[in-house]
């Protein structure tokens, strides 16, 4: 193990992440972690570009198919505790909804889609010529060297392809995943990149990684000279004609959590997508991340990344590429950034299909794999289904 927990202050603070996903408190504290937890505001000094409505609503349809059984998709959105769904079609919101307290308003912890968002800085700081994808993080991080990290390039980071030794298992409290969040909460999250070790060979296999994430960051710092949030306040949130503030959780010394840290509002989440789904352009035309590197986000780059489909069985695996997943099957170069306990942003750049879904599942520790699983096939359903129908 790399970290313990010897003082009173690191056990509270374990206390407190475990209290965080209790079945009875998760709604609230999914649009409130921000305020339970250090953080900090990342604002929109731009104007806000608003999302267009369709002129009627869609029907959503009422059933998908998953893997030959039809399911009730009323049905799904209820069992995984759905606390927000938007659907925009053809660039307008066909559909919206709100569930279990959430408004909105509210801003939820968007969990590992802000992964996504750090790739995407990572992406705009690359067209600037600020970063070359294959040089190694101790160009840019030199606070790495000696550390698992010597050898790792930023392309391999971004595909959680580094070999270094890693756990992300939030149900056991001995995890590095589990380890990292007390020492955000006690200490510093640089500090613990530097602590990792190496395990097996990089670029051979992907092991998600939360930490890599925070890497990038490092890497984004080192590169740009800004910090975190400057860059992404400036480059995204900005550019993206936000309508509310990031509340953007902290370590102890101030420093983002880029890889789940980002508390925002479902709107917004689909303002993030489409970015995505316009090929790099924000609501207003202007191209902020290059239409490359969007395209690398739904195209893996080697065996080891690419999906695998075999049903509801075993062996089934999702793709990935910059921090972008990728369905079993993927239809029309689809992809989605995904965040645990429920949240989704399904791009379908071939139908024009974008889903945002904020959720608070508290069984997700027991069969989230599962139930990622059939979110992306629910969204492949609808929308193809949803392609068919008249606007």
């Amino acid at each position: 193990m790399i970290y313990y927990w010897p003082t009173l202050v690191e056990i509270q603070a374990l206390r407190k992440y475990a209290a965080t996903f209790e079945a009875d408190a998760i709604d609230e504290n999914f649009r409130s972690l921000f305020q339970l937890n250090a953080s900090i505001s990342i604002p929109n000094n731009g104007p806000s570009l608003p999302l267009e409505y369709a002129s009627t609503a869609t029907p959503l349809p009422s059933h998908f198919d998953f893997y030959g059984e039809q399911r009730e998709f009323k049905e799904f959105l209820e069992r995984t505790h759905t606390t927000g769904l938007l659907v925009i079609k053809d660039g307008f919101v066909i559909s919206e909804d709100y569930a279990r307290g959430n408004t909105a308003e509210s801003q939820v912890l968007m969990a590992s889609v802000s992964k996504s968002m750090t790739a995407m800085l990572i992406g705009i700081a690359v067209d600037e010529g600020r970063i070359n994808i294959d040089e190694l993080v101790t160009n840019y991080a030199p606070a790495l060297k000696g550390s698992g990290y010597e050898g790792i390039t930023v392309r391999q980071t971004l595909n959680m392809s580094t070999g270094i030794k890693w756990s992300e298992d939030y149900g056991d409290y001995d995890s590095e995943i589990v380890q990292s969040l007390v020492a955000m909460t006690v200490g510093s999250l640089d500090q613990f990149a530097a602590s990792m070790m190496a395990d097996h060979p990089a670029g051979t296999r992907k092991l998600y990684a939360s930490i890599n994430t925070h890497v990038l960051s490092m890497v984004l710092r080192g590169a740009t000279g800004e910090s975190y949030q400057s860059y992404f306040e400036r480059n995204l949130w900005s550019k993206i004609g936000a309508e509310d503030d990031v509340k953007m959780l902290v370590d102890s010394l101030g420093e983002p959590l880029a890889f789940g840290g980002a508390n925002i509002r479902l709107h917004d989440m689909a303002r993030f997508g489409l970015v995505y789904l316009n090929e790099g352009r924000n609501l207003a035309g202007e191209q902020i991340v290059s239409s490359d590197w969007v395209r690398k986000s739904y195209s893996p780059e080697a065996q080891h990344l690419r999906p695998i489909d075999q049903g509801n069985q075993p062996g089934t695996r999702f793709g990935y590429a910059n921090h972008w997943w990728l369905p079993p099957t993927q239809d029309g170069n689809d992809f989605a950034a995904i965040g645990i306990y429920g949240q989704y942003i399904y791009i379908n750049p071939k139908y024009k299909i974008l889903i945002a879904k904020t959720s608070a599942y508290p069984d997700y520790l027991l069969d989230g794999g599962l139930m990622d699983l059939e979110s992306l096939v629910a969204f492949q359903s609808l929308a193809r289904q949803l392609a068919t129908s008249p606007q």
